[in-house]
């Protein structure tokens, strides 16, 4: 009896491992579910050459084009003004901005002044008797010479005998010393060469100024220069008299401005040459920063695009037949975000922004104002 019962169980699992591979014969056989190819959209743009100007953007700081450090020559007390010597203080051209306590000196240069027409007033009756045609213009100096004004240039000589006979008494050297002299009391006062404004002032008045000190600074405030690093290679593209637009840092204003010198120099560091900038505007101030576009040249049939859109080995896709390809190009200047392109066919359908996963063969299709439009 257990010999029949095993026997059928036996039988019963032969005939079911027999079915469950009938089973799992006929779910292998099933066909698989078709994945659909995906076929993506893509923005395109046909590539036109034209003529793109090259703009080379720069920056730097404001510094006004006339400026003035002022140095003491002479030794002296600050003196008090009609005008506070401090920063900001406006002064017009010709007026003083700085006087120095001259009364000392004042005195020796009356001393020297004295001594000289004491001298010319000895040699007259020497005049008068061997020289009685030259009397007459030396007599009239004399008559002209006034102590506390500027020392008159002497009469002029016509002839040896005269030269020698004025010399050989002193008169020419004593001259020449009150000259000198006089041209240094006049660094006792310090005059505006222009006008501006004080944008340092290191003394105020009652202090004890030595010569060679340095009192201040004095900028005019009509015209300033922007001074810019350029690369090297853009250096002989940039044209005197080149109108530039420049913009402050939050781009809420512009300015007009011209490149008005070019260095000569190229920076060994940085391999750069400096270029400058004249502007005149009423709002700007010394050491604002300003961004420039430099209009370095224009470069015939050359198409622009985003820098993101070149590929590596300088090529870019273009559209065929609802297929990407790939063509060379030749680079020919980057800026921050575009890059400008020469080679490129006319009329060639080029990618207008970046795919991802894209390569050469990928079946896209081109998207379409008209289409979406109507979709709405």
């Amino acid at each position: 009896m257990r010999k029949i019962i095993l026997s059928v169980i036996g039988v019963l699992l032969i005939v079911g491992a027999f079915f469950l591979a009938q089973t799992l014969i006929a779910n292998k056989t099933k066909p698989k579910p078709k994945v659909e190819k995906v076929v993506k959209t893509v923005f395109v743009q046909k590539a036109k050459n034209k003529t793109i100007p090259i703009i080379i953007p720069a920056n730097g700081n404001l510094i006004a084009k006339r400026r003035v450090d002022i140095y003491a020559e002479v030794q002296g007390v600050f003196k008090t003004g009609n005008k506070l010597f401090k920063a900001g203080t406006v002064y017009r051209n010709g007026e003083t901005i700085i006087n120095i306590d001259n009364a000392e000196y004042i005195a020796s240069v009356k001393s020297a002044k004295s001594n000289l027409y004491n001298q010319i007033t000895s040699i007259m009756p020497d005049l008068r008797l061997d020289y009685p045609e030259i009397y007459p213009k030396w007599q009239s100096y004399l008559a002209s010479f006034d102590i506390d004004k500027t020392t008159p240039k002497l009469p002029e000589m016509n002839s040896e005998k005269e030269k020698f006979f004025i010399s050989g008494r002193g008169v020419l050297t004593s001259y020449y010393n009150v000259k000198n002299l006089e041209q240094r009391l006049s660094k006792y006062r310090i005059v505006a060469p222009f006008k501006g404004v004080v944008t340092e002032a290191l003394v105020t008045e009652g202090t004890l100024v030595r010569s060679g000190q340095k009192l201040g600074e004095f900028i005019n405030t009509d015209v300033y220069e922007l001074e810019v690093s350029i690369s090297k290679e853009y250096s002989d593209l940039l044209n005197i008299n080149e109108k530039v637009t420049l913009s402050n840092l939050d781009k809420t204003q512009t300015y007009i401005g011209k490149v008005v010198r070019v260095n000569g120099r190229v920076d060994v560091a940085s391999q750069t040459i400096k270029a400058f900038i004249e502007i005149k505007d009423s709002s700007l101030k010394e050491g604002m920063y300003l961004e420039a576009n430099l209009n370095a040249k224009a470069e015939e049939n050359a198409i622009e695009i985003d820098r993101s859109l070149l590929l590596e080995g300088d090529k870019i896709y273009i559209v065929k037949d609802s297929i990407l390809d790939v063509i060379d190009v030749n680079p020919i200047y980057f800026s921050d975000k575009k890059v400008v392109l020469k080679q490129v066919p006319d009329e060639a359908v080029i990618l207008a922004k970046p795919v991802v996963g894209s390569y050469a063969g990928m079946a896209v299709k081109v998207y379409k104002k008209k289409q979406a439009k109507s979709k709405e």
